[in-house]
């Protein structure tokens, strides 16, 4: 059987098996493999319904954004008066963070030093974006890279455990080595490419749970892993939130956010002026994201995170509802292709094929099948937006 008829098969059978109808939202194309999607009276789903209630309403991006973002860069011009750099900004070899240092440098004339984290999976794609744009920007690069015997390790226990969320090992280390870093050398500003033209419909829980949850990822190392994370960036929400931000003094901007940031019209200026190379989708720049979101996910689980990405697209009009529909109908890549990721990401791992195989083909677990910071997460996120610190604007 290859490997869209058993994606066929395994969308029949979810949807036969499934105790709840079958449903797709009639405004965007999330549908019921979110669990816990709720429709209204017009069959709009949640997503749609947050968006227009809560996200568009505070997002500007005329001149009201204009000022709010100048206003922001002389906040971290004054921060960062005397250093060589003001800020740091975390870069992967996207779109999202190569457009936002070409903002950030040629637009609101800051001197961000550009953070990398390599936790083995680069693709070439993204090593190329990276030393494009830090060449044609003459910005300054800092590369740290993950103990790669740890990461592989914490890696395969993620596999091992048998939940959707196999990405958490890189987003782990990602945010806890940038912030680190950022407190350690005394930069008070981060530069985040979070943004809500792409990104305003979130991925439920199930999809992709907090990679944040240093609770979560120890207890699915300590029953899977093989060797202490001894050098490995480990940081938990609390941290984040509470240590980073008001002991330390480091703050989070958005600056895509507040200008007219549409993704088709930022990679063919970042093609143009710098020789950046496009890929197929929203973090397919890493082979192992590629791998996990386009097949693992899609064949094991039934969750595609393109459903939510063409979405966000679709509600901030880049995309149609029509073309959304015939692009999620397509397999996220080839099957050619689907078959060399299998082969490298066993290599890479150090199991064979047929392991990899087996451990697609296992039992189908959630984060609460394993300990988590969850309650704790839900009580500081409603005490937050009670006292005003955190506003309740993505679903």
């Amino acid at each position: 059987m290859s490997t869209f008829d058993a994606l066929a098969l395994y969308y029949f059978y979810d949807l036969v098996m499934s105790t709840r109808p079958y449903e797709i939202c009639g405004n965007c194309i999330m549908d019921t493999s979110d669990s816990g999607i709720v429709f209204d009276s017009r069959g709009w789903c949640d997503y749609c319904n947050n968006y227009y209630s809560n996200i568009k309403q505070h997002w500007h991006t005329g001149e009201r954004g204009e000022r709010e973002i100048m206003r922001q860069a002389d906040e971290v011009r004054r921060a960062g008066n005397g250093r060589d750099h003001d800020c740091i900004l975390g870069i992967s070899g996207g779109v999202d963070s190569s457009y936002l240092a070409y903002l950030a440098k040629e637009k609101l004339g800051l001197k961000p030093l550009i953070f990398h984290v390599d936790a083995g999976w680069n693709s070439h794609q993204a090593v190329h974006n990276i030393e494009r744009i830090v060449e044609g920007l003459g910005l300054d690069l800092h590369t740290e890279v993950v103990n790669w015997q740890e990461m592989k390790d914490l890696q395969l226990a993620f596999f091992k455990a048998q939940v959707p969320h196999l990405d958490v090992p890189q987003d782990h280390a990602f945010g806890a080595a940038l912030y680190r870093f950022a407190a350690e050398h005394g930069f008070k500003y981060i530069l985040n490419g979070g943004n809500y033209s792409t990104e305003c419909v979130r991925e439920p829980l199930e999809w992709a749970y907090h990679a944040s949850d240093l609770r979560h990822l120890r207890d699915i190392h300590r029953r899977f892993g093989t060797r202490p994370l001894t050098s490995f960036p480990l940081a938990d929400i609390f941290t984040y939130k509470i240590y980073y931000r008001y002991v330390k003094g480091v703050r989070v901007l958005r600056p895509l956010n507040y200008v007219p940031y549409i993704k088709e019209d930022a990679m063919q200026l970042l093609i143009d002026k710098f020789g950046w190379q496009r890929y197929a989708h929203k973090h397919y720049e890493s082979r192992f994201t590629r791998f996990y979101e386009g097949y693992w996910q899609p064949t094991k689980f039934g969750y595609d995170k393109r459903r939510a990405h063409f979405s966000s697209l679709v509600l901030t009009e880049q995309m149609s509802r029509a073309e959304a529909l015939e692009q999620i109908a397509k397999p996220a890549y080839d099957e050619a292709t689907v078959t060399q990721d299998f082969e490298y990401i066993a290599t890479k791992l150090d199991i064979s094929v047929e392991e990899l195989r087996a451990l697609h083909d296992g039992p189908k677990k959630t984060y609460r099948d394993y300990k988590s910071a969850m309650p704790l997460i839900q009580f500081g996120t409603h005490v937050m937006r009670a006292v005003g610190v955190q506003r309740s604007i993505i679903r």
